[in-house]
């Protein structure tokens, strides 16, 4: 019975810290899809009005660190589950 309950929090551990790099995987993907669309959007804006560049290049730049941000704030909370 002791070993059964053994068996089950093991297996469920083992399960959080596959959980946890899944979403540390998803984070980092979804950061680099994402940043890669707000770079195409930009140079196609670019591409049209090449007069608007510098405005355009600096919001590319905030919004790319917003969300290179965000993702690294998850990718930390999930390898903070895997060690805690």
């Amino acid at each position: 019975m002791i070993g059964m309950i053994l068996l089950q929090a093991t297996i469920g551990a083992a399960l959080g810290k596959v959980g946890a790099a899944i979403g540390a995987a998803v984070a980092a993907i979804a950061a680099a899809f994402g940043i890669g669309k707000i770079g195409q959007s930009t140079m196609e804006s670019i591409a049209r009005q090449p007069e608007s560049a510098g405005n355009m290049r600096t919001s590319l730049i905030i919004a790319a660190g917003m969300i290179e941000g965000a993702a690294l704030f998850a990718i930390i909370i999930c390898f903070l589950t895997l060690i805690l």
